[in-house]
C-alpha cells in the first residue's frame, strides 16, 4: 500500500474515538515547541518536502507527533513506525490518522512506495530493504558506513547541550525520584562517565544538595570533574561510598562484580546510558540469595551476607519511561526537520557516511531558540569582522 494511500492503521487504534485526546495532548506540547513552530511555519510557505516520501521511526510521543506534522506541513507524505519496545499510543496515532493523514505502520512490511527519506534515533530502519532511500537522519546509529549520506542529530553542539547536558540531566534524576521517592540532599551520589550526559546529572544532583563522585577512564575528562566541584576517584573505591550510583558511559559492566562486593548495604544502581549492560545484573544475579520486586521499576537483591542492593528499571536506561522534557524535544525536533531539508537539497553532492549537523543548522536553531525566549545578543559590526578574520581568535 502507498505511504500516500489512505491512512494504515493497526487494531491498536482503529478506535478514532481516541483522536481527540490525543490532539489535546499533541497542541499542548506544542506550546512549548516554539523552535519547532518556527520551523512548521517557514515549511508551510516554502514546501521543501514537497514530493518525497518520508518514513518516522520514532517513539510515538506529543513531540514527534509535531515533528510528523511539521513534516507534512511541508509537502511530504509521512508514515509513522514506532518501535516496538516503545510505549503505546493509541490515542497519538488515531489523531495522526484522523486528522493529519499519517499512517501509523504495524510493519515496514506495509510499505509499499517505499520512502525516499527515514527519520528516526538509533538507525534500526536503515538496516531492512528500503531501495528507494536516499538518506537519512538519525539521533546515534550502530554502524559507521551506510549506502547513502546520514546526519547525526547527536553531533550537534545544540543537541549535546540541550538534550544531553541538561535533558537528561534532569530526565535521569526525575526517573530516579519517580522510583524511588530518594530525598537527594545529602546523600553520596556516584555517576560514571563525565562526558555530556554525566556533566549533566552531576551538575543537577550538586544543585539538589548531594554529594558527587565521578568515575571516569579518561583523564581530562576526570579533571573537569574534579574542577567542577566533584569528587574523583575509581569506582573500585567510589563503590563503597556511593548511596546511589548512575551509570552514563555507553559502555559494559561499569558495575561488575567486584564493586557488588564493596557496596553498602541499601545502595541504588540506575543506568542512563544508551547500552543495558552498564550493570552486569548476571553477577548480580549469581551472588545474590533472592530477588524480588519491591515496588514498581524497582528490584531488590539480597546477598548471602544479607546485604540488599536496589536496581531501577531492570538496568534499563532511567529515563526511558518519562523522556525529556518537551523544550528540550523541541530543539531535537527541530533539528531533525532541517537537518532532512538539507539533504534534500544536498544529499547527491555529500559521501556515503555519518555526517555531523551543519553548524549553520546548528546556529539556526539556537537563534531561534533565543527568539522565542525574546532575548537579543551582539553582532559584530564590519571592522570586528576584518580584524578577526586576519587577527587572534577570541577564546
Amino acid at each position: 500500500m502507498a505511504m500516500n494511500a489512505d491512512p494504515i492503521v493497526d487494531p491498536d487504534i482503529l478506535d478514532l474515538g481516541l483522536a481527540e485526546p490525543g490532539r489535546r495532548r499533541i497542541e499542548w506540547v506544542l506550546q512549548s515547541m516554539p523552535v519547532l513552530q518556527a520551523v512548521r511555519k517557514r515549511f508551510i510557505k516554502s514546501q521543501p518536502l514537497e514530493g518525497y516520501r518520508v518514513l518516522a521511526g520514532f517513539p510515538l510521543t506529543p513531540e514527534t507527533a509535531n515533528l510528523l506534522i511539521t513534516l507534512r506541513d511541508g509537502g511530504a507524505q509521512v508514515s509513522a513506525n514506532a518501535p516496538e519496545e516503545s510505549p503505546k499510543a493509541p490515542d497519538l496515532a488515531a489523531c495522526l490518522s484522523r486528522d493529519y493523514g499519517i499512517a501509523h505502520l504495524p510493519a515496514i512490511a506495509a510499505l509499499g512506495d517505499e520512502p525516499h527519506w527515514v527519520l528516526e534515533q538509533g538507525g534500526r530502519l536503515l538496516n531492512g530493504e528500503l531501495p528507494a532511500l536516499r538518506g537519512a537522519t538519525v539521533e546515534w546509529a550502530s554502524v559507521r558506513t551506510y549506502p547513502f549520506p546520514v546526519i547525526s542529530t547527536d553531533q550537534a553542539l545544540t543537541t549535546r547541550l540541550f538534550d544531553h547536558r541538561y535533558g537528561v540531566g534532569q530526565s535521569v534524576l526525575d526517573g530516579i525520584l519517580r522510583c524511588t521517592n530518594l530525598f537527594l540532599s545529602g546523600i553520596t551520589i556516584v555517576i560514571a562517565g563525565y562526558r555530556w550526559c554525566g556533566r549533566g546529572i552531576a551538575s543537577r544532583a550538586r544543585g539538589m544538595g548531594a554529594s558527587v563522585i565521578v568515575t571516569e577512564i579518561d583523564p581530562t575528562r576526570a579533571l573537569e570533574a574534579l574542577m567542577d566541584g566533584n569528587r574523583v576517584m575509581s569506582m573500585a573505591e567510589a563503590a563503597s561510598f556511593g548511596d546511589l550510583f548512575i551509570t552514563a558511559t555507553g559502555s559494559k559492566n561499569v558495575i561488575g562484580r567486584d564493586h557488588f562486593d564493596r557496596l553498602k548495604s541499601g545502595a541504588i544502581l540506575a543506568n542512563a546510558g544508551h547500552s543495558t549492560a552498564e550493570i552486569d545484573l548476571g553477577a548480580l544475579e549469581r551472588i545474590a540469595s533472592s530477588h524480588r520486586t519491591i515496588r514498581e521499576s524497582v528490584e531488590e537483591y539480597v546477598l548471602r551476607d544479607g546485604r540488599r542492593i536496589q536496581v531501577l528499571a531492570e538496568g534499563q536506561p532511567i529515563n526511558a519511561a518519562t523522556g525529556q522534557p518537551t523544550a528540550v524535544r523541541d530543539i531535537t525536533m527541530a533539528m531533525h526537520a532541517l537537518s532532512l531539508e538539507h539533504l534534500i537539497k544536498n544529499a547527491a553532492q555529500m559521501p556515503h557516511r555519518i555526517h555531523p549537523v551543519p553548524e549553520e543548522i546548528d546556529r539556526q536553531v539556537a537563534r531561534l531558540k533565543l527568539d522565542a525566549l525574546g532575548l537579543k545578543i551582539d553582532r559584530l559590526t564590519p571592522e570586528q569582522e576584518a580584524y578577526l578574520a586576519t587577527g587572534p581568535e577570541a577564546n
